[in-house]
């Protein structure tokens, strides 16, 4: 658990049959079908997790607020999965703090890389992937 006392951000690993996180995933699924229009289907398949994947979820007030995962992309390589943080909640650090602890537990899991996809018409997540930059170990 990572605790920041100035904006009451607490992130917590979890299963992710947990019901925050699936509830965040929910309105995940609802952005990106907006989103990804008529490809929604297609662009779908590729969003599963699986039993193997660690899950993070933040909390803002104790109030779920963001979500991410990482799963295995292949051997010693993470994939950044699921990321999301509610547009109330944006603006205040979170996905920098979730991408910080999902690449400190790859390493803790011993992964050499995370690797990370969005579409273009994600800006947010574009501009926040990109100053962030995951970094090899």
């Amino acid at each position: 658990m990572n605790r920041d006392s100035n904006n009451k951000i607490v992130l917590l690993r979890i299963r992710g049959d947990n019901k925050d996180f699936t509830g965040l995933v929910d309105l995940l699924d609802e952005v990106l079908r907006e989103s990804d229009g008529d490809d929604h289907t297609f662009f779908a398949q590729f969003n599963k997790l699986d039993g193997e994947s660690k899950v993070v979820v933040a909390y803002m007030n104790n109030i779920p607020a963001g979500c991410g995962a990482i799963k295995k992309y292949s051997e010693g390589i993470a994939e950044i999965k699921r990321m999301f943080v509610k547009p109330e909640f944006r603006g205040r650090g979170l996905g920098k703090n979730i991408l910080k602890e999902l690449e400190l537990w790859a390493k803790e899991l011993k992964y050499s890389e995370c690797v990370l996809e969005t579409g273009k018409k994600m800006e947010d997540a574009v501009r926040l992937y990109r100053k962030f930059r995951i970094r090899n170990y």
